[in-house]
């Protein structure tokens, strides 16, 4: 393991923008350390083959740079330094081309986490998605998969939250520096991802989020998994791009098929076309994976009905979604009633609200 005085070296070209690994490594063959490369005067950085515009970034920025002050504002926000070089950097990360040569982590990264799927999909789910996400998502959890998303808004958000639901771990990848939680409405859900998964970043603090920014992010996000599940995404989908890196970096691709004549499933449709694994469920991953024999956990109920309403209500609902009118009008009970025993179902964990008043059946029950 790496100590903090060589850390600080690796953290302070992680600030460099256009010093990424493969200019680290020439640096650390050329030099022998972080710290002599740090150092050194501009024509043995030549020498050591760094282009202009990169010892250019270098000269104007490591003068205005306080490496010890960087150590302690991570020490602050409980940041920990991954090298490249650290035992503890993921392994299967590293085996992609361009691998991040720091990575910065708040949490914790555990061996468990060496069986992880990436899940990526639209900022904009349609009702199908977020159910499917949430179903499928759940059952990897409790079957010991560790989830990896990005934070986003719609399918990244979903999967983070489904899996601390189930009681899973989760991964979120920024595309900032960890102390800038984008977008802001998910600060919450970083905090627990924190507690009981880790955030992940190539960006040291104080960097914002930009455009460029996210296609390097998905990098990771492939890059750390077996493979990636596309959810919903359109034609033009950043989801896509997370499942074309996949494939360049020899991970499965799976896809989750939607109605051809949904925008959302688009992407995904065309994905199954150009050899994505079709998905209809978590079994199907595991399968494909071989990771057949991490045992899941998952019960069929056995649930007996607590009164006569209860059980005409159950028997409007099953795994498509239904809007509350339409079980009332089936039901022949009132919309205080329905509401009222929907509600207590929830609690019971046999039915779900999937968004807009429309429920389904939470697991495969038997009423008998």
């Amino acid at each position: 393991m790496l100590t903090t005085d060589e850390l600080k070296y690796w953290v302070g070209f992680s600030k460099i923008p256009g010093i990424g690994r493969v200019r680290v490594s020439q640096l650390k063959e050329h030099f022998g350390s972080l710290q002599d490369a740090w150092k050194a005067p501009e024509g043995e950085l030549k020498q050591a083959g760094l282009d202009s515009r990169s010892i250019d970034a270098l000269l104007l920025l490591r003068p205005k740079i306080s490496l010890d002050a960087e150590i302690e504002k991570l020490e602050r926000y409980k940041v920990k330094v991954l090298a490249c070089e650290d035992p503890s950097y993921p392994p299967r990360l590293k085996q992609i081309y361009d691998y991040p040569p720091v990575l910065y982590v708040r949490g914790n990264l555990l061996s468990q986490d060496e069986p992880c799927l990436a899940v990526v999909g639209t900022r904009r789910p349609t009702i199908y998605g977020r159910q499917v996400t949430e179903e499928i998502v759940a059952d990897l959890a409790r079957s010991s998969i560790t989830i990896v998303s990005g934070l986003a808004r719609g399918i990244d958000a979903i999967a983070h939250r489904a899996t601390l639901d189930a009681g899973g771990r989760t991964i979120a990848v920024f595309a900032s520096g960890l102390d800038i939680v984008y977008p802001a409405e998910n600060v919450k859900l970083a905090q627990a991802i924190m507690e009981s998964g880790a955030l992940l970043s190539e960006y040291p603090l104080g960097i914002r989020p930009k455009a460029e920014n996210f296609p390097l992010r998905n990098r990771i996000m492939s890059g750390l998994s077996l493979g990636v599940l596309v959810v919903e995404a359109g034609e033009r989908s950043g989801a896509l791009i997370t499942a074309h890196q996949a494939v360049e970096q020899n991970r499965e691709v799976f896809a989750i098929p939607g109605s051809i004549l949904s925008p959302s499933s688009k992407g995904t449709n065309r994905l199954i076309q150009e050899g994505a694994k079709l998905v209809h469920d978590f079994a199907d991953i595991l399968e494909e994976l071989n990771l057949t024999m991490v045992t899941q956990q998952l019960e069929i109920k056995e649930f007996l009905p607590a009164d006569e309403t209860e059980s005409v209500i159950l028997k409007q609902l099953t795994s498509e979604p239904n809007h509350i009118d339409e079980i009332c009008r089936r039901s022949g009970l009132t919309i205080p009633e329905v509401s009222s025993t929907l509600a207590m179902l929830e609690l019971k964990g046999i039915a779900k609200q999937v968004g807009n008043m429309n429920y389904v059946l939470a697991h495969e029950v038997k009423t008998g």
